[in-house]
């Protein structure tokens, strides 16, 4: 636990980064009904501010962002907007995978791909694979994607090994349920920001978000900018995270790290 939790977090010149940042971009509408615009005009600007937070986490040291994009439940908004949001992703993402090579990016997706178009989900692996050998941040993007969809397709996969003989059932335990999960190979998030005003997780990541630190804003997505997020680690930086130890323990495992560095 100790070296997890070390090697969990980014250290620089004004605190501690998070390592894994998750972030329900919450907003657009509400941010384009206040200009008198069309919910499309939200969205737009919504998607220019992905890139200006992707590049601002990855000059700070963030090492992994997830972003909410679009949820299982989304394809209950009116026909027009659905249609033209999955327009928007395929735009979007054609404009936005050399910009994504050209700053060693890389580009991965969780979620039920099989309700795209088979144009999005070839775009979608094409961009997966050309940015796979990148080595700076990650960018992960959940679309048609909730958090008791991953639960239930790692309960699935696991059953179905168990069937097989691959998998002990009276083995089975937290760490390896995690292994069937998405994103079971990466660090959980550290930092978890929704916009927008509301606060609560909205099916988003269940299992992996039980120890992450939660911060809350009123400013709708496309207003967020690179002072936003830096307000949202000063914050996170001020958080004792305990994993279920005492304040003193943390506290003593702190003074042991800064001894032996």
């Amino acid at each position: 636990m100790k070296a997890k939790l070390a090697n969990s977090l980014r250290s620089d010149s004004q605190g501690v980064v998070p390592s894994h940042v998750a972030i329900i971009m919450d907003g657009n509408g509400r941010w384009a009904r206040r200009r008198f615009l069309p919910r499309t005009a939200g969205h737009r600007e919504g998607a220019k501010t992905v890139r200006r937070i992707a590049k601002a986490c990855d000059e700070r040291g963030v090492r992994v962002l997830t972003l909410f994009a679009f949820s299982s439940e989304n394809w209950q908004r009116p026909a027009k907007e659905v249609h033209f949001l999955m327009d928007l992703f395929l735009s979007t993402l054609r404009a936005e995978i050399r910009r994504l090579q050209d700053n060693n990016m890389r580009l991965r997706f969780i979620g039920d791909r099989g309700g795209f178009s088979l144009e999005l989900q070839t775009l979608m692996s094409e961009a997966e694979t050309l940015t796979a050998t990148n080595t700076g941040l990650l960018l992960v993007i959940a679309a048609n994607y909730g958090g008791r969809w991953d639960i239930t397709q790692a309960a699935k996969g696991l059953a179905k090994d168990a069937l097989a003989g691959r998998v002990d059932p009276d083995a089975i335990g937290v760490e390896q349920f995690h292994r069937y999960l998405s994103l079971h190979d990466l660090p959980e998030p550290d930092l978890f920001i929704r916009t927008g005003g509301e606060q609560r997780i909205s099916n988003f990541m269940l299992w992996q978000l039980a120890y992450t630190e939660l911060h809350f804003t009123d400013q709708l997505w496309p207003d967020y900018d690179v002072h936003s997020l830096e307000v949202a680690f000063s914050d996170f930086a001020t958080r004792q995270r305990r994993f279920g130890r005492t304040g003193e323990q943390v506290e003593g495992f702190e003074k042991d790290a800064d001894e032996g560095a």
